[in-house]
């Protein structure tokens, strides 16, 4: 790889860079003082396995899963890791043209790769342990302490999911931390080079998924509805902000920044994406109402609403089509069905079949003007759509749980029920995701092109990614 001559708007980004390295680092240092001083009133803990409702303060020690949670959440694991690897892969590689069919499979693959090494390294730590508001601590850095004695049957479960090993949990988080920046791939498909993306997805990881998922879902994070102490309390049960709204925005960043491609064709195999999309929503299952961390009640709902909302954006966008095309097509009804399991996703612990069945209708409209009015509006070159289903859909599923949330479902009354304060609160938990996304992925990549640039040549995109980059085509 060769080292391209430093602009200054590039050194300008290099520096905020860095210094946001010093925020991070200056966090986890404030998180040590922290825990020492939590560590001196030990009177004070909650007994083992007590359900402390305070996260920060219980002591889950010695403790026995429970068998039924732990299957379910097994199950969880497989079925959200297939939404990636194949689903993804399948649902993207269908819709570029032939001669990139190749990279862009690879492309999850090998982001499912990088992102389990650096979630072993680090990465679910920093989202999911107690540190500051901001970001979590680095006591399960290598995944150090997540198992006291299997031969007994015994562990310290995470305070997030006190009822299944903490081997569970973080596998499940795990599927969720892959997805996310594989989903970015589709708005920069067809240019991006190969090793350019590996950098962008394991800085991203590291600076923009690892604090946003603390904040959002952490113990102590300042978006998380489960934090007493929360500064604003956000309902995302599964990803409206953390995955598709944080994956959509970079997704925009990199189109900015790359421009557009100096050719495009149609989808080159509808059947791939009809493939894939069908394995996304049989795994979205796993996703949502994997997102209880039991088998009770809630996933139950969970299940009911994602599949009932999924039906609906995917026959809405349809019709929409058919309307304003004159023909509907596999391609649109399987992205509408995707951006159905996006919208639903924040909701689907906190809504009911009606709430769902609006939400979907909501999504069918406005992720298909997202996809196609909005992009050709703005004149951003979204290869996949990644911004118009899952920036859009986000948004537009994080507002509506605001609206539809049912305190007797998931434990928070909506502005239908009278709480229009919730309305205000998603809205703040979207422009804080959005902003922060957009200013750090801006800088990831603008330091990236700096030193080993972030496109492909003219030649090789003629050509096609799968010959120049990976020696292989399809035939």
């Amino acid at each position: 790889m060769t080292f391209k001559k430093p602009t200054g708007a590039g050194l300008l980004a290099l520096a905020l860079g860095a210094l946001f390295a010093l925020f991070l680092s200056l966090s986890v240092i404030d998180h040590a003082y922290a825990e020492a001083a939590a560590a001196a009133p030990v009177a004070d803990a909650a007994p083992a396995c007590a359900g402390n409702p305070d996260p920060r303060f219980a002591v889950l020690e010695n403790c026995a899963p429970n068998s039924g949670d732990t299957a379910w959440m097994l199950t969880s694991v497989a079925l959200v890791l297939m939404m990636t690897i194949p689903g993804l892969g399948l649902f993207y590689g269908g819709m570029v043209r032939k001669k990139n069919v190749g990279d862009t499979v690879m492309t999850s693959f090998a982001v499912t790769c990088l992102i389990s090494i650096l979630w072993l390294v680090c990465t679910y730590s920093l989202a999911f342990r107690a540190g500051t508001p901001f970001i979590g601590g680095i006591d399960r850095a290598f995944l150090q302490g997540i198992v006291s004695d299997i031969s007994k049957g015994i562990g310290n479960p995470n305070p997030l999911a006190p009822t299944i090993p903490e081997t569970v949990y973080l596998c499940f988080q795990l599927t969720f931390a892959i997805i996310t920046p594989a989903l970015i791939a589709g708005a920069f498909a067809e240019r991006m080079k190969f090793s350019a993306m590996l950098w962008f997805v394991g800085l991203w990881a590291i600076f923009v998924y690892a604090p946003i998922a603390h904040w959002v879902w952490g113990p102590d994070g300042f978006l998380a509805s489960g934090n007493p102490d929360a500064w604003v309390k956000v309902l995302d049960f599964a990803g409206g902000t953390v995955v598709h709204i944080n994956s959509g925005v970079a997704g925009l960043m990199a189109c900015l920044v790359l421009g557009k491609r100096k050719d495009t064709g149609p989808a080159h195999n509808m059947v791939l994406t009809f493939i894939g999309a069908s394995l996304l929503w049989v795994g979205w299952f796993g996703f949502n109402a994997g997102s209880a961390v039991s088998a009770g009640m809630q996933a139950g709902m969970a299940m009911t609403v994602t599949h009932m909302a999924t039906a609906a954006a995917a026959f809405t966008w349809m019709l929409v089509e058919w309307m304003m095309r004159g023909k509907p097509t596999v391609v649109g009804i399987c992205t509408g069905a995707v951006a159905g399991l996006v919208a639903i996703t924040p909701a689907s612990g906190f809504v009911g079949p009606l709430g769902a069945l609006c939400i979907g209708i909501a999504a069918g409209v406005l992720c298909y003007w997202g996809c196609t009015g909005l992009k050709h509006m703005l004149g951003y070159d979204d290869a996949l759509d990644a911004f118009g289903v899952h920036a859009v859909g986000g948004i537009v599923g994080a507002l509506l749980t605001g609206v539809f949330a049912v305190e007797q479902y998931g434990g928070t009354a909506g502005l239908i029920e009278g709480n229009a304060m919730q309305v205000v609160n998603q809205i703040e938990g979207i422009v804080i995701v959005f902003v922060y996304d957009a200013i750090v992925s801006l800088i990831i990549l603008k330091i990236i092109d700096i030193f080993i640039g972030l496109r492909v040549s003219d030649e090789v995109e003629r050509e096609g990614l799968d010959l120049a980059l990976h020696g292989e085509t399809v035939h």
